[in-house]
């Protein structure tokens, strides 16, 4: 089930919000919708997301009780987790690599990847690390951690929330009218981020990446990644802020997720703006601990090489991504040498320039269906396509695909103090934003209603 979705927006959200508030068994409440809202879309998933958190609770709950044997248990709790993502993300892929690289033979199993299984085996690990390190108390209730775990605003696409993040929320939570509202601001900024310009931008994407690369001009081929480059930050950020500002209306405090990130004067920056829970979870869980940049440049360099090809396969597995995180692991090691000195002494402009430029050229791996489309792609990027006017952007871009990518540009590049998924500190009063937030969400659900093309990236990560 879509956030961005007349069912969604019309009958389960008031639905759940009306039995959430009227009804003492909050939490009740919200594992049944949630397990609802999971099962709408992969019922037959459902005792695999109950089997995690059987197994995450077990072994919180061993190690917490079995200090000396503690690290055993966490390396159990672990590799439950990562073999439940490596059988079901990555088996064929490996089947693949293995045959192509020594003609064995090995059948390829054709597995259907259950609705964000990236997302909650990482949640269930750093929940296993942080019980071990002592950052949080194993939670005694498994009805809680159930409730934790199939938690709906975050459990498809993220953010990555942490158990002690919203810990003490789990026990008890403040509601009312006020957050309410400012949950529903948020949820309205999300709404018409991923339905108003991710939606919009969409169609010219995947017309253009899907276009035979040898009829494409170089002004073409670059709209299109244009297009792409705001799609996929209006649809992860979109989702993100939906996410955010539902769990602000059920009394959580997710943290933020991005943070302007194609403002960003570096690929170091970007990636301290970009997709902040993964980001910061690699960093937490797998960079530090690997030694981070304590013991010396080439092993640093080594340890940013490593996170970020893992950050590539777990965006998928698929060569096109563990290139994608090639490519932002050596921009990372290239700036670590000195070069982001030299980008911090440019003026502001062009370093923003650079980086995104550098980004962007990162979104044709991202996005290529295979390595042969990605090549033919930068072909286009280039200038060497054999027949650059076969497809002029006239034929996919309009007026209002104009107009969108010309206030996306604005509102993604303009600088601001914080995340756009953060409420201020104080808000000037309950009722502000209210009436624009309505109108967004009315022109959203209006576009909907319309059969507007509507499909979610990350939901396949």
């Amino acid at each position: 089930m879509l956030f961005s979705s007349i069912v969604f927006l019309f009958f389960f959200l008031p639905s759940f919000l009306a039995l959430y508030y009227l009804l003492p068994w909050k939490n009740a409440v919200l594992l049944l919708g949630s397990l609802v809202f999971y099962a709408w879309g992969e019922p037959r998933f459902v005792p695999l997301l109950l089997l995690s958190a059987v197994i995450n609770y077990g072994a919180g709950m061993a190690i917490a009780r079995d200090r000396a044997r503690g690290k055993g248990w966490l390396a159990l709790g672990v590799g439950a987790n990562l073999a439940m993502l490596a059988w079901f993300k990555y088996a064929g892929f490996l089947a693949q690599a293995i045959n192509s690289a020594l003609a064995a033979g090995i059948p390829v199993p054709h597995i259907t990847l259950p609705l964000g299984i990236s997302f909650f085996t990482f949640q269930g690990i750093s929940y296993l690390i942080d019980v071990y390190r002592g950052d949080v108390a194993a939670q005694p209730s498994f009805f809680k951690f159930a409730t934790y775990k199939a938690l709906f605003p975050q459990l498809i696409a993220g953010p990555i929330v942490r158990y002690r993040q919203i810990a003490g929320e789990m026990g008890e939570r403040v509601l009312g009218n006020e957050r309410l509202l400012a949950g529903f601001r948020i949820f309205a900024i999300g709404l018409a981020q991923k339905v108003l310009i991710a939606n919009t931008l969409a169609l010219p994407a995947d017309r253009l990446f899907g276009a035979d690369h040898g009829e494409l001009s170089v002004l073409t081929a670059w709209l299109g990644l244009l297009c792409y480059t705001l799609q996929i930050y209006y649809d992860f950020c979109g989702y993100s802020n939906m996410a955010i500002g539902l769990g602000h209306m059920l009394g959580f405090s997710f943290p933020p997720n991005f943070d302007r990130p194609y403002s960003a004067r570096s690929v170091t920056e970007f990636w301290q703006r970009w997709h902040i829970s993964l980001s910061s979870w690699f960093r937490d869980y797998l960079y530090i601990p690997l030694g981070g940049n304590r013991r010396g440049p080439l092993r640093t360099y080594f340890n940013l090489g490593l996170v970020f090809l893992l950050c590539g396969l777990w965006h998928g597995a698929a060569w096109t991504f563990v290139l994608w995180g090639i490519w932002h692991g050596a921009w990372l090691i290239v700036e670590r040498m000195g070069v982001r000195g030299l980008l911090e002494r440019l003026p502001r402009v062009a370093a923003q320039a650079w980086t995104l430029f550098l980004v962007m050229l990162g979104w044709v791996w991202f996005r290529a269906a295979d390595l042969d489309a990605a090549l033919g792609y930068f072909g286009a990027l280039a200038g060497r396509a054999a027949n650059p006017g076969g497809h002029p952007w006239q034929a996919e871009i309009g007026l209002l695909e104009l107009v969108t990518l010309g206030v996306g540009l604005a509102l993604a590049l303009l600088p601001t103090g914080r995340a756009p998924g953060v409420p201020a500190p104080r808000a000037p009063g309950r009722w502000a934003g209210l009436p624009l937030a309505l109108a967004c969400v009315a022109l959203c659900a209006c576009s909907l209603a319309s059969g507007t093309y509507n499909p979610f990236l990350y939901y396949r990560f």
